[in-house]
């Protein structure tokens, strides 16, 4: 019986394929790419053409050798790495390496079911040499730029920097984040919430908005006592009373970027691990009885298109579960962005029939926390929308004018299902209102003045950065967790409560590039060099002119660059403690997970040790001193300086204040309402604002 040789790049898709193929075909891994340029030298001929050179991956030559016997036991060879340019790419290396000639032999698959992987198998087609070219043109820039800067850095700031096509231009965007917030100047502003009840029912807050006909804009302390003083004695009576209903139609099904940013808001997972666990899924996970199972459809898209077949099971399952009142008359479609490649339906699961909950035994808590996103965003997709009766409520007391607003659900739709993050989060002074009718005299509770100060813009999450290099069109799908995994690994960046702070050094490599190389830090050329990747794989640019047409300049610059730039002597933080290897006085490093101690003699000492930092707060429980601490894994806790002889431990910042209910140390709590201290004891559920923090 004839024999199909069938190499994937991973040995999870492997084992899943072995499932669906039988005992036909033989199923071997290549582990990603065999060939690379190599790590030693530039490995691109820029005299001619920019023609790569590529080597044997380190580690590879095994791997290699094995496939090699397994083309020659088999009468057929059938490539299937991921449908994407990285996956063309590994395919195409493996054609070569293993000499398979020009003939059809790549498929590729969307999802890693029966059906789909079966055919694919019998619709093979030749290396798709435009994608590869595309491929190919991405990896010759980053290499130019990447061994063309970095060893600038290196010179003229410290060793062990790099600066990348992608990754300079997300760096940029956090420093001028930060510049931002710098030079911002807070503006003081007051609020005034009037708690009233119609009789016998629960009072509900109404927000002062006018004055007259005009809009109230309350700047001081003392414009605050004025209004006050003319709300005294005034009756509170519903002047207006507006209803309408309104349609909220559901979100779309993932893609990549919108799959980081909900998974980071709904589970916090950074972009890393959001995608780490969408792989599993994707290639493949046991399911007991029913074997290896690949359970969400191609995980790097940009597109929000949907399968008919997905769409047709989506109806079946909604007209099953829920009844006719949940099923759409005609699918929902999606309009994809301007741009958008679309050459991959969205995110969504292979079969919507495998609820979340009957997979739970055989998946992780992470594994099942993302599945159930991913199956819950794509059904609420195919759901009518949400029916909500909005109200609204104008109540006059003298010449001020308040307004209450609350929503019902008349119908949930989609709602049903799955919500938003931000439709979770809700709006401040939005709830169920009780029946009003204009005319109506309300009881007045309480006047509840508030101070604010105007914020400055937020620092980026991983979701917003991630949405906003998508919005700008920097990096694609495939590269956003990458390029952020880069910044953190360079002590560019670092996370302070799940947002990216610049380093002094990520703020001087930005300020050197944005003078001598404007190019590698400018948003609309990074964008516009994405769009050129695109033409390539369509077939309507040469990858070897586009890199052509950047080298040019960008060696202009870089030559300039070498002349006119001097040493940059960034100090580093001497600390007092030693090296323990060599003696000398270790200095203060930071890197992804913060700071640490780090021996100056790098690279000929690699010693390094935790950073321990007094936060000014003494330990609850014997005294010492309360120190900030990392994690393996970076997150930030808090322990005594004592440890191990006293164990006190917290997540949260703990405080030198004492609830004056229970006893406990109360602890800080930074979220959408700002600055909380509470009591970490639930049962108490005591909480105070900073004076000086009270900040919309």
């Amino acid at each position: 019986m004839a024999k199909t040789l069938v190499i994937v790049e991973s040995p999870a898709k492997a084992k899943t394929l072995a499932k669906f193929l039988g005992k036909n075909y033989v199923i071997k891994s290549s582990k990603g790419h065999i060939r690379d340029l190599p790590k030693s030298q530039l490995g691109v001929d820029i005299e001619h053409g920019f023609e790569p050179y590529y080597i044997t991956i380190r580690g590879k030559g095994e791997i290699i050798r094995e496939l090699k016997s397994a083309v020659q036991k088999t009468d057929k060879v059938l490539l299937a790495p991921d449908p994407d340019r990285e996956g063309e790419a590994i395919a195409w290396h493996l054609q070569q390496v293993l000499g398979l000639g020009d003939g059809p032999c790549r498929v590729e698959f969307n999802e890693i079911t029966k059906n789909a992987v079966l055919e694919a198998m019998r619709r093979p087609r030749p290396i798709d040499q435009e994608r590869v070219g595309a491929q190919q043109a991405r990896r010759v820039l980053d290499r130019l730029v990447g061994y063309s800067l970095s060893p600038l850095l290196w010179r003229k700031i410290r060793k062990g920097l790099s600066a990348g096509r992608v990754q300079s231009v997300a760096l940029r965007l956090i420093c001028d984040r930060e510049n931002e917030i710098r030079s911002f100047k807070p503006q003081e502003y007051w609020s005034l919430t009037a708690w009233l009840a119609p009789a016998s029912e629960k009072p509900f807050a109404a927000k002062l908005l006018k004055k007259g006909q005009d809009k109230i804009e309350i700047a001081s302390e003392k414009e605050m006592q004025a209004v006050l003083a003319g709300l005294e004695g005034k009756i509170f009576k519903v002047q207006e009373v507006k209803k309408r209903d309104k349609r909220k139609n559901p979100p779309p099904p993932f893609t990549t970027s919108s799959l980081q940013q909900e998974a980071y808001r709904k589970l916090g997972f950074t972009a890393r691990r959001t995608m780490q666990i969408a792989q599993q899924l994707y290639e493949g996970l046991d399911l007991g009885p029913e074997g290896s199972v690949g359970l969400i459809t191609y995980i790097r898209t940009d597109s929000t298109r949907i399968a008919e077949v997905a769409q047709v099971e989506a109806r079946d399952y909604l007209a099953a579960r829920l009844g006719p009142d949940y099923v759409l008359e005609k699918p929902r479609q999606y309009k994809s962005r301007e741009g958008v490649q679309d050459a991959h339906e969205a995110i969504r699961p292979t079969s919507v029939w495998r609820e979340p909950q009957a997979l739970k035994p055989y998946l992780d808590r992470d594994q099942y926390r993302l599945y159930v996103l991913i199956w819950e965003r794509f059904l609420a997709s195919q759901m009518p929308a949400a029916l909500l009766e909005q109200t609204s409520v104008d109540i006059a007391a003298g010449d001020y004018i308040f307004r209450a607003a609350g929503s019902i659900i008349k119908y949930p739709g989609y709602l049903k299902i799955y919500q938003e993050s931000r439709e979770e989060e809700g709006d401040e002074g939005e709830g169920l209102l009780p029946p009003l009718n204009e005319g109506e005299i309300l009881d007045l509770h309480k006047l509840e003045p508030k101070q604010h100060f105007t914020q400055p813009p937020p620092r980026y999450t991983d979701a917003s950065l991630v949405k906003t290099m998508e919005e700008l069109g920097i990096g694609r799908p495939s590269t956003y967790a990458p390029t952020i995994d880069t910044i953190l690994e360079r002590g560019y960046v670092v996370r302070e409560s799940k947002q990216f702070v610049p380093t002094e050094l990520g703020e001087i490599v930005v300020e050197l590039l944005k003078e001598h190389f404007p190019d590698i830090v400018d948003v609309e050329f990074t964008a516009n060099m994405e769009e050129r990747l695109d033409l390539i794989e369509a077939g309507r640019l040469s990858w070897r002119e586009v890199v052509k047409d950047f080298y040019l300049p960008f060696s202009q610059s870089l030559e300039k660059a070498e002349k006119n730039i001097g040493s940059i002597n960034l100090a580093e933080e001497v600390s007092e403690e030693k090296c323990e290897l060599c003696g000398r006085n270790l200095v203060i490093k930071k890197g992804r997970y913060g700071k640490f101690l780090a021996c100056p003699g790098f690279p000929e000492c690699r010693f390094t040790k935790p950073l321990v930092e007094d936060i000014g707060v003494s330990c609850p429980e014997c005294g010492g001193e309360i120190v900030e601490r990392h994690s393996k894994r970076g997150r930030k806790f808090y322990g005594c300086k004592n440890y191990p002889e006293c164990s006190y431990v917290s997540w949260d910042k703990p405080t030198n204040i004492t609830c004056p209910r229970c006893g406990l140390r109360l602890v800080e709590k930074n979220g959408r309402q700002g600055l909380r201290y509470i009591c970490p004891n639930k049962d108490c559920g005591y909480e105070e604002i900073p004076p000086q923090t009270q900040v919309k």
